[in-house]
């Protein structure tokens, strides 16, 4: 089998992967996507090592070593992020990621819109002060 047609694969799987990063605002589905890109990145490790290993007498896999490291990162990597977005979609109500930003830089013009924030006179309100509401 030749080279390029894993390079090719990988190729194309890495591109879908970038595009699921790029586009999506689900947080669990860009999680998917860089698992996508991680899988790619795998498949031309293996591949890279089979093709020297022909060529070599005596061969040490290390294209295979290292994919099974990055496999293990990678398990990793998606269930410490599955814990985060759990975790802020307990508290936020939401996994969108561009209104966890929003939320993150604050409403005011100075990134403010608390309690610290001089422009208001009451520190709850609106959204906030239902959410206190429900915890309470």
């Amino acid at each position: 089998m030749h080279l390029a047609y894993p390079a090719v694969l990988s190729a194309l799987l890495f591109c879908t992967g970038v595009y699921g990063v790029l586009a999506r605002r689900n947080a669990i589905l860009v999680l998917m996507s860089v698992e996508l890109m991680l899988n790619a990145v795998n498949l031309n490790l293996v591949a890279f090592d089979v093709w020297l290993s022909r060529a070599a007498e005596e061969t040490l896999h290390s294209g295979q070593a290292l994919t099974l490291f990055t496999i293990a990162i990678a398990a990793a990597e998606i269930g410490i992020g599955l814990a985060i977005v759990l975790a802020v979609h307990r508290n936020r109500g939401t996994s969108d990621i561009d209104k966890l930003r929003d939320t993150a830089e604050g409403n005011g013009p100075d990134g403010l819109d608390g309690p610290d924030d001089p422009d208001t006179d009451t520190p709850a309100t609106g959204t906030a002060a239902e959410k206190a509401e429900a915890t309470a």
